[in-house]
């Protein structure tokens, strides 16, 4: 059994990545893989502090806590589906900071990226590759690009264009291969 998280990457309030992430998740599981569980980590739902950040005594534990589920869920997986908006021309900082607590969990594994922006997130997955690739995280070729010009109605409702499920579809099947093989070298 293959297990690939898709990981939500914003925190942001009002965010879109909720619905995409949704959206991702529905569509992998409609074409019934066999052997392939699909699963979201919402990015939101662990509260990591900043790397490095000095913590006051009070929220250390609960600091720790965060980081240890983090860690723990991430190694749980055989590969992942990043769903990245685009912020300023890059990958979202709370998505930087929670990959900047990661290495040996994720390593020689593999990953695809889902992202949404106003040229869909392309920018943030050429951040992602080079973070990725210093984690020793394949990542593959196709990756689904949804923008919010004409992919979302006023830039929030997320309405997707039919032609995107021939890229999630291709997306996928890279993310499972390549996570099959990488299994037997880790």
């Amino acid at each position: 059994m293959l297990k690939i998280g898709i990981v939500l990457g914003s925190v942001r309030q009002g965010r879109n990545g909720e619905a995409v992430a949704n959206w991702t998740l529905d569509f992998a599981k409609k074409r019934n893989d066999a052997d392939v569980e699909y699963e979201i980590v919402d990015l939101a739902d662990y509260n990591l502090p900043f790397l490095g950040q000095a913590l006051p005594e009070t929220q250390q534990a609960e600091g720790e806590k965060a980081i240890k589920a983090w860690s723990e869920k991430m190694a749980s997986f055989d590969g992942y589906i990043f769903v990245a908006p685009e912020y300023n021309h890059a990958v979202g900082g709370a998505l930087k900071n929670a990959l900047d607590y990661l290495n040996p969990e994720v390593n020689n594994k593999a990953a695809g990226f889902v992202g949404y922006g106003s040229l869909g997130g392309v920018r943030a997955h050429e951040n992602l590759r080079l973070i990725l690739g210093e984690l020793q995280v394949a990542d593959v070729r196709t990756a689904v690009t949804f923008s919010l010009m004409t992919d979302f109605e006023n830039m929030s409702e997320f309405k997707p264009a039919d032609y995107h499920e021939a890229n999630a579809n291709e997306m996928l099947d890279q993310v499972i291969a390549w996570s099959s093989v990488l299994k037997t070298v880790r």
